[in-house]
C-alpha cells in the first residue's frame, strides 16, 4: 500500500510518501511554519509526490491530521486531503494529532504510559493519555492546565510529548513520581502519520476537523441580520 500523509495541523507544513510494501518512506518534506499553509502545501505535496516512481496515480490512500490544532491549518490539510482523494478516486483517513504525537513513543515501549498535549492557549491543553499497549486511558479531550495535571498524574511516571510537553512539566506536582521524558515538539512527525494512516479503519476515520472547542472568533449575534 502507498500513503500520501498530510500535516498542516501545528507548525509545520509537511508530507510524506509511504511504500508500506517496501517498509520505507519514498519522499518527504516538512517547512517549519506558523502561517502560510494554505500557499504551501499544494507545492510542497507536488514535489513529494512527483518525487516517487508513479506519481499520484500509485497512490492507495491519503492520510491527514484532523486536529486537535489551529482551525485555519486543519482546514487548509482536510481540503487537500479530500480533494486529492477525489481527484485520484482513492480513499482519505483522518488521523489525530496527539495520537501522532503518542505514536513513535508508544513504538518504542508500549508498557509505559505516554500523555500527549497540545497548547490550547489561555493555560489550557488539548490532551490525550495512553496506556499500556497505547490503549486510551483519557480520550482527547480540552482541559485546564490544573486538571491536564490531574489526568497526567494518575499514570506513575508518564512521557510527556507535544506543543504542551514543557507546560505540564513545569507544573508538575513535587508530590508527584516525575515525568520519564519531556519532548517539546512544534509537530509531529509526518513519518508517523503516514504509518498511522497505512493502519487506520477506513471506515472509522473519516477526514473531517476534531474541533475539541469553537473557535476564539465568534460572529456576533448582534450584528446578524434578522431573516424573512
Amino acid at each position: 500500500m502507498r500513503i500520501l500523509a498530510i500535516d498542516t495541523a501545528l507548525e509545520a507544513c509537511a508530507a510524506a510518501v509511504l511504500d508500506t510494501g517496501r517498509g520505507a518512506i519514498l519522499a518527504r518534506e516538512s517547512i517549519p511554519m506558523v502561517r502560510g499553509h494554505a500557499e504551501a502545501l499544494m507545492p510542497l505535496i507536488e514535489r513529494v509526490v512527483r518525487a516517487t516512481d508513479g506519481g499520484f496515480a500509485a497512490l492507495d490512500r491519503i492520510a491527514v491530521t484532523v486536529g486537535p490544532g489551529s482551525f485555519t491549518g486543519l482546514r487548509v490539510g482536510i481540503a487537500a486531503a479530500r480533494g486529492l482523494a477525489l481527484a485520484t478516486g482513492k480513499p482519505a483517513v483522518g488521523l489525530t494529532t496527539l495520537a501522532a504525537f503518542a505514536a513513535p513513543l508508544i513504538a518504542d515501549d508500549d508498557t509505559l504510559p505516554v500523555v500527549a498535549a497540545i497548547d490550547a492557549r489561555h493555560e489550557h491543553l488539548y490532551l490525550q493519555v495512553f496506556g499500556p499497549a497505547g490503549r486510551t486511558v483519557v480520550p482527547p479531550r480540552v482541559v485546564s492546565l490544573r486538571d491536564a495535571l490531574r489526568a497526567a498524574t494518575t499514570s506513575r511516571g508518564p512521557r510527556l510529548v507535544g506543543t504542551g510537553a514543557a507546560m505540564l512539566a513545569r507544573a508538575w506536582p513535587a508530590t508527584e513520581r516525575p515525568p520519564r521524558s519531556v519532548e517539546q515538539l512544534n509537530a509531529p512527525g509526518i513519518d508517523w502519520i503516514a504509518h498511522l494512516g497505512a493502519a487506520a479503519p477506513e471506515a472509522a476515520s473519516p477526514p473531517k476537523p476534531l474541533y475539541l472547542r469553537p473557535p476564539d472568533a465568534q460572529p456576533q449575534e448582534t450584528s446578524q441580520l434578522a431573516r424573512r
